[in-house]
């Protein structure tokens, strides 16, 4: 299954505090999402929600029949790359398009368009918008987990 979360990039040192402040043992959306807003510098629960499914996808915490919580794992930036690249809806057709030569964003997400599932593009009345931000976003992961880099304007892979 592949998530399409992508909140907005953080160094590691977030990304393992975000871990640390989902419980170990089950716990409710609402009181993960308050345990995030607590021990984090997120202010929103819309993005602590996000923040659970993206440590979801990335192998850091996991949906039980109680709820969530963290699992007991401290993986390396090549496994959370892995994670990020098999997990994360669109993050292969990002990288794939970087493989040939360094882009910016425009002509990135020009690449990017067509992977944009249609029920998206019904979705939101400017859901170019909306995918042009998850595309800055994903790239922003990838530039964190050593998938690619950024150069002036432009990103390439690495």
């Amino acid at each position: 299954m592949k998530f399409k979360v992508a909140p907005e990039p953080s160094g590691m040192d977030f990304l393992s505090d975000a871990q640390e402040a989902l419980p170990l043992v089950p716990s409710s959306e609402n009181d993960c999402c308050a345990r995030l807003l607590d021990r984090t510098e997120l202010t929103a629960r819309d993005d602590a929600r996000e923040w659970i499914t993206f440590l979801r996808a990335l192998g850091l915490a996991e949906e039980t029949s109680s709820g969530y919580r963290r699992l007991r794992r401290d993986p390396d930036r090549e496994e959370l790359a892995t994670a990020f690249r098999e997990g994360v809806f669109g993050v292969e057709a990002l990288l794939d398009a970087l493989d040939d030569e360094p882009l910016d964003e425009d002509e990135l997400f020009d690449r990017f368009r067509s992977h944009v599932p249609n029920w998206e593009r019904y979705r939101r009345p400017d859901w170019e918008s909306h995918w042009r931000g998850r595309v800055r976003r994903l790239l922003g992961w990838a530039v964190v987990f050593d998938l690619a880099e950024r150069v002036g304007d432009e990103h390439r892979a690495v």
